[in-house]
């Protein structure tokens, strides 16, 4: 559960009191699970899987598996993130999961109880479905960012994409990576050492300055 001051910052949760929330809880009979680091906190390719997970604490991030075994990092989620087969989009249930990055507490609600209409029509019920409803959209959102970057193609211009993503949403030109360079090379789909490799290149250029998850652009220069 999470606590009052949490909440304040759950996007799912926007506008609804400590007091609802927990009324809600036991409401949708909800249940918390918590999960070491590289465990599996949900399966797409399940059936029987059919809630919706709300990250309390901690990282997870959504792998997608190929036919050849290749992992890629669809999506990294901390505190606030929600994810679940019907928010997925088509083509990523088939072969997904999500991991646990860091140890993490998840909270899970059965979907139909978010959707279903509430007997007593509360008002918290109907702020809790447009709430789901800027989370897709923040979703759609979030896939566009990582096309315009796979659509790159070297690994220079996909790294320089991304940074140009984060220094617009930081609204200055220094941002800290959400996640580990390690975790940078599968979201962008490369080999993590040719990744570091133009990265090394980008700092020797003075294109960019690194400070261990803090990066800073410095300026594109053209490529000879």
């Amino acid at each position: 559960m999470l606590t009052a001051q949490e909440l304040k910052t759950s996007p799912l949760f926007h506008d609804i009191s400590y007091e609802e929330y927990r009324r809600m809880l036991t409401c949708f009979q909800a249940a918390q699970r918590s999960y070491v680091p590289e465990e599996q906190v949900y399966d797409f390719t399940s059936s029987r899987t059919d809630a919706v997970g709300i990250v309390e604490r901690g990282q997870v991030s959504l792998i997608r598996i190929d036919e050849a075994g290749v992992a890629t990092v669809l999506e990294d989620m901390g505190p606030g993130g929600v994810f679940g087969r019907h928010l997925a989009f088509a083509g990523f249930a088939a072969d997904s999961l999500e991991v646990a990055r860091t140890a993490c507490d998840i909270l899970f609600i059965d979907n139909s109880c978010i959707f279903k209409r509430c007997e007593n029509a509360c008002t918290h019920h109907s702020t809790l479905v447009y709430n789901m409803m800027n989370l897709l959209s923040n979703k759609t959102r979030s896939l566009s960012e990582r096309v315009d970057v796979l659509s790159r193609r070297s690994i220079r211009e996909k790294l320089l994409c991304y940074f140009r993503q984060q220094t617009e949403k930081s609204g200055e030109d220094v941002f800290t990576l959400p996640f580990s360079l390690s975790v940078l090379a599968d979201y962008i789909a490369t080999d993590r050492s040719a990744m570091m490799r133009e990265l090394r290149h980008l700092k020797e250029q003075g294109i960019v300055c690194t400070d261990g998850r803090q990066i800073r652009l410095l300026g594109e220069r053209p490529t000879a």
